[in-house]
């Protein structure tokens, strides 16, 4: 069976094969200046009240967190963008235990701040069965306290590839969520937390099952 790690694994050895060496060591530099922000310490921890939210959908409808939590459970991943290969492949691998997920009585969603046009996108893609919303300006993820700024010497470099960020996420902030997968649980309690500023490491989808 593909794990999602030996999935990234392949993904990596392509990109490494393809990106010219200045923008993989770009791409380094700028997650080892993430990490020393310390996300992972100061964002929302397992214990914490998870903050309400009212998100809109790729067709505009309004969801919101306590219509969820009412009937159980709460998944949510935090992903980057369409743009994001890693994102892709993490929310595909969703997807395929979506049925063990929905038989633990909880709800996945996916939220990021691009618009809903990109996020039909990423839905049609990957055949997702699971709502994707939009969180303009990551404000929500704000509250979380799990964003972070691009930084400028990287920026061209999205650029270059064809990712304009202010195209996606309509707005010129260059900010972005980190990777992240929160359990919430009807007292609207984080029962689980993964996070990882190194955008190629992705959560253990059996060990997210195994926690619900």
């Amino acid at each position: 069976m593909h794990t999602l790690a030996t999935q990234i694994d392949q993904l990596n050895q392509d990109l490494f094969s393809q990106l010219p060496q200045e923008v993989l060591e770009a791409f380094e530099q700028s997650i080892e200046e993430i990490k020393t922000k310390n996300i992972e310490e100061i964002s929302i921890r397992t214990g914490d009240l998870m903050p309400e939210f009212s998100l809109p959908n790729v067709f505009g409808r309004t969801i919101h967190s306590k219509d969820i939590l009412k009937n159980g459970k709460m998944i949510m991943a935090f992903y980057r963008g369409s743009w994001c290969p890693y994102c892709h492949l993490e929310l595909r691998f969703l997807q395929d235990h979506l049925s063990e997920i929905k038989a633990k009585n909880a709800v996945l969603l996916a939220i990021s701040p691009q618009g809903p046009d990109h996020s039909l996108n990423m839905i049609e893609k990957n055949n997702l069965k699971f709502e994707v919303l939009s969180d303009h300006n990551n404000e929500f993820a704000k509250k979380l306290g799990i964003v972070f700024q691009l930084q400028d010497f990287v920026l061209s470099h999205y650029q270059n590839l064809g990712i304009r960020l202010s195209d996606f996420n309509n707005n010129e902030e260059n900010s972005l969520p980190v990777p992240a997968v929160f359990v919430v649980d009807e007292n609207k309690m984080v029962t689980y937390k993964f996070l990882d500023v190194n955008y190629m490491n992705r959560l253990n989808v059996e060990e997210l099952i195994q926690a619900l």
